[in-house]
């Protein structure tokens, strides 16, 4: 989305203020949430902003310690939507992060170049993967194709997934190991969209594809075979945050993938999402409107509970998966230069490692945040 002036970074040795819980929250994960740390600026020196995807580190390798949070940014220095390129680590206990990579946004290979997603997880192998959706101008009227990018441990390329079957790689991704291989799952947003306008159409394209693996320590991932899961999710330009579509994805232990239907307004379920071989279309609705305000990120909480973040306002909503209940919500921004509150600021999310705390971003400060 496009943004307001960046954070300046003498606002990070601030008092930062307390949060606490919606009227709604019930016992439950959010309910325990109760403040708010400014963590860093996610604005590095070449100027990127907007920040997406949140992955905490697995592993440590290269540049990365274990439990290092890794945060992308969708915009450039100009704002322009479309043209982040830059990843950069956060490592408790220190206020300074890292740069991790930063790409060239004409990245050979890559069609269209580079304008990094929410789609990014981290293997046990070290290896990181990103998407592209990438714009000339911060629009959809020039978006390109886009594509995966695999970078090793040191944040250099390794090597770059196109296919017809990868369009406008957008939401965050849901990855399960189990030894030499992985299954890889990611949302698509890019089939037939257009230019953005007051009535730019939905095109009800958008798709989940799951990637198989084979791992290799010392070498990059190789895909070994990719399956449609899910299809005909809406997907629609927009003038202010680029496109929307199904962002986020969280895989239980028994195969089913949950996929946060933006445009839909709800949380549906995929079953059978690591051995299916064909499309379930957009799935089993597990539940719609109430809290949910265009639902963005997914993450499953200690309690396992699906935990999303709001587009259309600042707060985050916790749902029991299997009643499909929204036990409550809890106000995360409350900025009120956007309306609703907070809307537009959010976008991804992780559950700290200790099961103590929730990672996530504010769009409209850059920064990175912990709510515990």
């Amino acid at each position: 989305m496009r943004r307001t002036p960046l954070l300046p970074l003498a606002l990070l040795a601030l008092p930062l203020a307390l949060t606490s819980p919606s009227a709604h929250a019930e016992d439950g994960f959010l309910s325990r949430l109760r403040h708010q740390d400014l963590l860093i600026s996610t604005v590095p020196e070449n100027g990127d902003q907007n920040p997406y995807a949140i992955v905490i580190a697995p592993v440590s390798a290269g540049k990365v310690q274990k439990n290092d949070v890794l945060v992308d940014d969708f915009n450039d220095k100009a704002n322009l939507q479309g043209r982040g390129s830059t990843i950069l680590g956060y490592r408790p206990g220190q206020s300074e992060p890292y740069v991790f990579t930063s790409l060239p946004k004409d990245l050979a290979g890559c069609p269209g170049g580079v304008g990094l997603t929410t789609a990014m997880t981290m293997l046990s192998t070290g290896y990181v993967i990103v998407g592209s959706l990438p714009s000339k101008d911060g629009t959809t009227a020039t978006k390109g194709q886009g594509c995966l990018i695999v970078l090793d441990a040191e944040g250099k390329v390794a090597a770059i997934w196109q296919d017809p079957k990868i369009n406008g790689p957008w939401g965050n991704m849901a990855l399960r190991e189990d030894g030499d291989h992985a299954l890889l799952f990611v949302s698509n947003t890019g089939f037939d969209v257009g230019a953005p306008s007051d009535n730019a159409p939905v095109v009800p394209k958008a798709t989940v594809l799951r990637l198989t693996l084979r791992l290799h320590h010392g070498a990059p991932p190789v895909i070994e075979n990719e399956t449609v899961i899910a299809d005909g999710f809406g997907e629609k330009a927009d003038k202010d945050v680029f496109i929307i579509g199904p962002t986020g994805l969280a895989l239980d232990a028994d195969g089913t993938l949950y996929v946060a239907d933006a445009l839909g307004n709800r949380i549906t379920a995929i079953e059978e999402a690591t051995t299916r071989a064909t499309s379930a279309g957009t799935g089993r609705e597990i539940t719609r409107d109430g809290f949910l305000k265009r639902p963005l990120a997914l993450a499953f909480s200690p309690e396992h509970h699906l935990i999303t973040t709001n587009a259309l306002d600042g707060e985050a909503v916790e749902i029991d998966p299997q009643s499909g209940r929204q036990l409550g919500t809890l106000w995360l921004d409350k900025d009120p230069a956007q309306n609703p509150p907070g809307s537009g600021d959010l976008f991804g999310l992780a559950v700290r490692e200790d099961g103590k705390g929730l990672y996530y971003v504010e769009d409209d400060k850059n920064t990175l945040m912990l709510a515990h």
